[in-house]
């Protein structure tokens, strides 16, 4: 018989940021909220029609996604369904499929976080040449020369077999 195979890979927002929650055993868990946007023809027009997904991560990487991530925030999910039932208290059965996270890819450049400077207003007339500057780390006597090249791997480039 065939494996079952469950897997997901999904790449959207978040639309809330992530909850950090600890177990009683001391496992991180993060709970994440994705939505993704699909193309459905409604009508004569195509339309963005947004999809919402419950991620859930373990571990350090759950520490990490409550750390660096925040609403609105791309992120890239690869996981696998996981597929939960249980009765309520008024003897009502339920069902959820979840998404639990194998990894979570922060995309984007975080600008939300990070505040730039902004650029120093500097024109071509006003830079001024600067001398070049020899290496100190490097004496003269050290520089490469086809000769020291020659010297130090001896025979001919000439007769080398190219691959390509």
């Amino acid at each position: 018989m065939a494996q079952s195979i469950a897997r997901v890979v999904l790449i959207g927002n978040l639309t809330k940021d992530p909850e950090l929650k600890q177990t009683a055993g001391g496992m991180m868990i993060a709970s994440l909220r994705v939505a993704c946007n699909s193309r459905r023809k409604v009508g004569e027009a195509w339309t963005e029609v947004p999809g919402y997904y419950d991620v859930t991560v373990f571990g350090q990487q759950a520490e990490n996604t409550a750390k660096y991530l925040s609403k609105g925030r791309p992120v890239g999910i690869d996981g696998r369904l996981d597929y939960r039932e249980w009765t309520t208290p008024e003897g009502v059965k339920r069902s959820a499929v979840q998404i639990i996270a194998d990894s979570v890819q922060f995309l984007g450049g975080g600008e939300a976080r990070v505040q730039q400077a902004p650029a120093p207003d500097i024109s071509f007339e006003a830079m001024v040449p600067v001398p070049a500057v020899q290496s100190a780390a490097v004496p003269v006597a050290a520089q490469v020369t086809p000769e020291a090249v020659q010297a130090a791997f001896p025979g001919s480039t000439e007769d080398d077999d190219v691959p390509f």
